[in-house]
């Protein structure tokens, strides 16, 4: 087969990883579209040179041992390096996957994704490109309808810590109240003095919702008596 031909299987495959990876950009997860794009043209080049890397070769062997009274059967297993291929990706998917201070694991959706881009690059580098095709449509569709149904179904939230300074206890319990009517739920809160007033340390499980962290953020930024200090 031609090397042109090849060729335009990894073009391909890094376009779909490509597609997979802006989805995840623009989300603002840590494996984007430079992560994707390289991990489905890497898994399309192990194909490739699994599926005709080697046919050369083989076909010089086997022309060799024709001579031979009992010439040896030379056999190539395509399947091996697309095999490596998943486990070396759940290497680097492992990497993504987290668990945070607070003991939750986080990262396994773009895990999941990487393995996914990684199976549509072999897909690519076997030459089922309307398979790979349908399979990358699928995914995007899945990142963005099941995340509106989780959302719409468990009402998932995102928690953040933040320090504030806050002049006197009143201030506190209207900035909670306040937190409260946007669907901010407080899961703790610290409490104790400094040279200005009080210093509160809180945890915040935050609806993923631009309007509520819109007015959460303006409310805490704009509030006279708060003086937001950090925020992670």
């Amino acid at each position: 087969m031609e090397e042109l031909s090849l060729f335009y299987r990894l073009i391909f495959a890094g376009f779909l990883g490509g597609l997979i990876g802006l989805e995840r950009e623009f989300r603002a997860k840590d494996a984007g579209l430079r992560t994707h794009f390289f991990v489905a043209v890497g898994s399309a080049l192990f194909m490739v040179i699994s599926l005709f890397g080697f046919t050369d070769a083989l076909n010089q062997i086997t022309a060799v041992a024709v001579d031979v009274a009992n010439p040896p059967r030379y056999q190539a297993d395509v399947t091996r390096v697309a095999s490596q291929i998943v486990t070396g990706i759940g290497f680097l998917g492992a990497g993504a996957i987290i668990v945070n201070k607070r003991g939750f694991v986080i990262g396994l959706t773009t895990a999941a994704g990487i393995w996914l881009t990684s199976a549509i690059g072999v897909c690519v580098g076997a030459g089922f490109y309307c398979l790979a095709t349908i399979a990358t449509i699928t995914t995007l569709a899945g990142f963005e309808i099941l995340r509106i149904v989780s959302h719409k179904i468990c009402r998932i939230k995102h928690e953040l810590d933040f320090v504030i300074n806050v002049p006197d206890e009143e201030s506190v319990s209207k900035a909670l109240s306040f937190l409260r009517t946007q669907e901010v739920e407080v899961i703790k809160y610290n409490l104790c003095s400094s040279d200005v007033g009080f210093r509160v340390e809180l945890t915040l499980a935050i609806p993923d919702s631009p309007k509520a962290r819109d007015n959460m953020y303006k409310y805490l930024d704009g509030h006279p008596h708060i003086k937001l200090i950090s925020m992670q």
